[in-house]
């Protein structure tokens, strides 16, 4: 049996060890550190790894924990508690598991165990006892996979030789759709999957990491058809805990799999850990939204520090992230032999278009979509969903608000009542705030009433629908048109005949810091759906975004966007942190900031404060510490309840921290 050399080392026995150093399952901050205890004799089982259960004698109760490490001697210089039970065998914290959940939390100013809720999930009995039995019935070899390792399909033969085992690379792929064992998928999908194959087959672990449940599929059919059922696990959050706890113990096993998933899927346990391929770091979906909020590209780059193998991160467009990481030399860039391009017509700059260069379709565009539906789907992409997205004063113009909560009011289908974005409310009996008109008009078009008025000039050719509430994952090659919002766009068999970009200057009126890049985005995974000789129309948009889609020239785009963010001072080219608590909490905390920190801004609303630091990358780690142990004194200070505020549920932190937020400079 081959054993990495961290397994190795964990499972190495200590001479004398009576002492179990324990990771609590606490969400106080200043218990993140290893705890020393007793193990008391008779007690069997205490092994590297193994959830066990200890008292917490400053709380009077008990809490598990996992057992990091042994040792002979204790630390702490009073006298030990005792390990109370060992609750499982199973050994679900892996050494390099742990090693990554700490350095994650160290960067950013959180705690391991909050990490660790990540990668592993909650225990399922009769999961763990099944894998348990299985593995004490079958102590044989694994058997060696007789697959042959398949070619990198558009890359050449210098390509391949890129790709060594500690390889670092900013992928771009082709875009278009190609079929795979009957179904359809991206050709992004393809490519990913015979880098995981080749790792596997190479004897070596693969951790492919894709934003959503749609991409994760098309790997899984891109997969299947390289590698047998039992090599490929899958590791998602979406998916039932048992199902996902599963997952993590096959991916524990001696033999090597890719395993694929969202976010999460990164911090999979693999000893011998060959790759790591992110898709589309850029999606919002990779940033985690629970403390310590590490986005995925970030621990993807640490555990490949630590762990070693080929880092991918692919997409059809560049991040300003990974754009820094290739000005560096961190990353090395890699396209296809034989780029393809799809053709892209920017209505805005389009000659001769006519008078109506300003409709919502113009007449070249549905010209060739009329044409192009009489042969297969025409894709529709649109800003919103529901009906109208949002509603103003007919009278004044003012934006209609929720009279409870302040949120936009819109009307999710023809003829529905209009009612809050934010708490859903109706609101029956508008009354402007301004001018007093109870007028409403609507705002822009969703993908409703955009369906609705696409069926009525298509008669006869069907429409669907896919947004957030129409989960709708391919099509068929048949007549359609097919309205979407923008990412939940379905894989058509054959490509899209045609495609519609509609709704650019809304997308682009967004007042966020990454609004570029992500328009780019949203219309390149869209363009990449269409048939190899299918024209795809941006409407409304012109200028450098229209010009970097229809040329490809996404990686100059964020050349140029990196350089500007760098010109300002705003991240990528510098770190941000955002302090959020108590106004005494959050002032001590900047008081304490080591001096190579500036703070850009503060705020204080409703009792709690908020604060934007900006630091240098060489300075991350001394600012962390120094926010960590703010935190940490603040936590252990036990502060009495504000006055007049009622308790509900445990406190909220005095302090918190959220380092490398996307839009750190977007409104609380």
């Amino acid at each position: 049996m081959i054993v990495g050399a961290a397994e190795a080392d964990a499972d190495a026995p200590v001479e004398g060890a009576s002492i179990a150093r324990v990771v609590l399952d606490t969400p106080l901050p200043q218990l993140d550190r290893l705890l020393d205890y007793r193990i008391p004799p008779g007690l069997e089982g205490v092994v590297p790894g193994v959830r066990v259960t200890v008292p917490l004698r400053s709380a009077n109760r008990m809490t598990q924990g996992f057992v990091v490490e042994l040792a002979a001697q204790q630390e702490h210089p009073g006298p030990l508690s005792d390990l109370d039970t060992v609750v499982s065998p199973a050994r679900v914290l892996r050494p390099e598991v742990w090693r990554l959940a700490r350095a994650v939390a160290d960067r950013a100013a959180g705690s391991a165990i909050d990490v660790l809720r990540l990668a592993i999930p909650k225990r399922q009995v009769r999961v763990e006892k099944s894998w348990l039995t299985a593995r004490e019935t079958d102590r044989a070899e694994p058997e060696p996979l007789r697959v042959p390792s398949p070619e990198l399909t558009g890359y050449g033969a210098d390509s391949v030789d890129a790709l060594s085992p500690n390889a670092r690379l900013a992928l771009s792929v082709d875009p278009g759709v190609v079929e795979v064992g009957g179904e359809w998928v991206g050709r992004w999908a393809v490519t990913l999957a015979q880098l995981g194959a080749r790792a596997v087959v190479g004897g070596a672990s693969a951790i492919l990491v894709a934003p959503d449940h749609r991409d994760i599929r098309q790997l899984e059919v891109a997969l299947s058809v390289l590698l047998p059922g039992d090599r490929i696990v899958r590791f998602d959050s979406s998916q039932p805990d048992a199902d996902r706890y599963r997952g993590m113990l096959r991916a524990m096993g001696e033999s090597p799999v890719v395993v694929l998933g969202n976010r999460s899927a990164v911090y999979a346990p693999a000893t011998r850990l060959g790759l790591i391929a992110v898709w589309d770091d850029g999606d919002p979906l990779l940033a985690e939204p629970l403390t310590p909020y590490v986005h995925a590209r970030d621990a993807a780059l640490i555990r490949q520090e630590q762990q070693g193998g080929a880092l991918v991160f692919a997409g059809h467009t560049r991040t300003t992230e990974v754009q820094r990481l290739v000005e560096l030399g961190w990353l090395t860039e890699l396209a296809p032999q034989r780029p393809r391009r799809v053709r892209v017509v920017p209505t805005a700059q389009a000659t001769g278009a006519g008078a109506d260069d300003h409709a919502r379709i113009p007449s070249m565009a549905w010209r060739e979509a009329a044409a192009a539906a009489k042969a297969g789907p025409v894709l529709v992409q649109v800003a919103r969903p529901g009906y109208a997205p949002g509603l103003r004063c007919g009278e004044c113009g003012t934006a209609a608000r929720c009279r409870r909560c302040g949120g936009p009011l819109r009307i999710e289908r023809s003829g529905a009542v209009p009612s809050c974005l934010w708490c859903g409310l109706e609101e029956r009996a508008f009354r402007c705030r301004e001018c007093g008109s109870s007028k409403l008009v609507r705002i822009g078009a969703g993908s409703a009433r955009t369906a609705e008025e696409l069926g009525r000039a298509f008669p006869g050719i069907r429409v669907v629908v896919a947004d957030g509430e129409r989960r709708v994952l391919e099509v068929d090659a048949k007549p359609a048109i097919v309205v979407a919002t923008r990412g939940a766009e379905p894989v058509a068999a054959e490509g899209y005949r045609a495609m519609l970009l509609l709704d650019g200057d809304r997308m682009v009126a967004r007042e966020t810091l990454r609004v570029a890049e992500d328009c780019l985005r949203w219309w390149s995974d869209a363009a990449a759906l269409a048939a190899d000789d299918a024209t795809v129309f941006l409407v409304g948009v012109g200028g450098r975004l229209a010009t970097a889609l229809a040329t490809g020239g996404v990686a100059a785009f964020a050349r140029a966007e990196l350089a500007d963010r760098r010109a300002l001072g705003f991240p990528p080219a510098v770190r941000t942190a955002t302090l959020d608590g108590l106004p005494d909490a959050v002032e001590a905390a900047l008081a304490a900031l080591p001096a190579s920190a500036d703070t850009i801004a503060e705020r204080t609303v409703d009792g709690r404060a908020r604060a934007l630091i900006r630091f240098d990358y060489a300075h991350g780690a001394e600012v962390a510490r120094s926010v960590r142990g703010e935190i940490i004194r603040q936590a252990a200070a036990r502060r009495k309840p504000v006055p007049g505020r009622p308790r509900t549920g445990r406190a909220p932190l005095p302090l918190r921290a959220h380092f490398d937020d996307a839009e750190p400079f977007d409104e609380p």
